[in-house]
């Protein structure tokens, strides 16, 4: 199973028309791009359905959040089943966005992946610490709990199937930059973890991505890291090239 994964996060932005020149103009670009990384994009949900009917092979969906309930009366709300009916591969879940501003808690995200695995939609499991508790040297233990309260009822997983990202929530907006040398240590300790938690053989196989401002300037310094296996990117995802761009960089880590 291929580790390298580079997944764009396009959260509130672009229109629909916008979001289907991006992926005619991604088409073109993809069979020209290494074949050992695997792409992904996550758009706004409005345009799930449609982009997934119309991609191409090597382009993955992912929704940028899924409901911690089944079907029932939960207005607003969108199953797992739901999107794996629409097409969708992944879900992004406990993104520190979701965590800071929609209250989604450590309880909610078990819930969560508890959904998307009964369902076999792919998850993608967020987690990350705040400046507050980086400058106290807390980082190690604030992830491991993240990663513990989140898996909790997890005994095993598909490695094709579940991701973890790493966000250094400090560094993004704060003035204050990771380095590929803090990033390569956060995610030699999650493999650690996650070693501990479902063996070596599985481990060995689990995505860890970095969501950390990855860009096509500092992509090659980051992915250097042997456990930094992709990106989740944000900004630098909505321009074609960027994110091509970046998808070499992992693919010739």
């Amino acid at each position: 199973m291929m580790r390298k994964i580079v997944a764009g996060n396009w959260k509130s932005n672009k229109s629909i028309n916008e979001s289907r020149e991006w992926m005619s103009e991604m088409a073109v670009e993809i069979d020209n791009l290494p074949s050992n990384v695997r792409v992904m994009i996550a758009p706004p949900t409005p345009y799930l359905s449609s982009l997934a009917d119309n991609n191409h092979p090597r382009i993955l969906i992912a929704s940028q959040t899924v409901s911690a309930t089944g079907t029932g009366a939960y207005t607003g709300e969108y199953t797992a089943e739901m999107l794996v009916g629409c097409g969708v591969d992944f879900a992004l879940i406990g993104h520190s966005e979701r965590r800071a501003s929609f209250g989604e808690t450590d309880e909610i995200v078990v819930d969560k992946i508890a959904r998307c695995m009964e369902s076999g939609l792919g998850v993608i499991l967020c987690c990350g610490e705040s400046l507050k508790v980086r400058d106290a040297g807390d980082q190690n233990d604030f992830i491991a709990t993240q990663l513990s309260s989140s898996l909790s009822n997890v005994t095993g997983v598909d490695e094709s199937k579940f991701v973890i990202a790493y966000e250094p929530i400090w560094a993004i907006g704060t003035g204050r930059t990771a380095s590929s040398e803090q990033a390569g240590e956060m995610h030699a300790f999650i493999r650690t973890w996650l070693t501990d938690k479902f063996g070596e053989d599985t481990s060995s196989q689990i995505s860890i991505l970095y969501g950390g401002s990855c860009k096509p300037s500092n992509a090659d310094e980051l992915f250097s890291n042997k456990d930094v296996d992709g990106g989740l990117i944000g900004g630098a995802s909505l321009k074609v090239s960027d994110f091509c761009a970046i998808i070499k960089a992992s693919a010739n880590s």
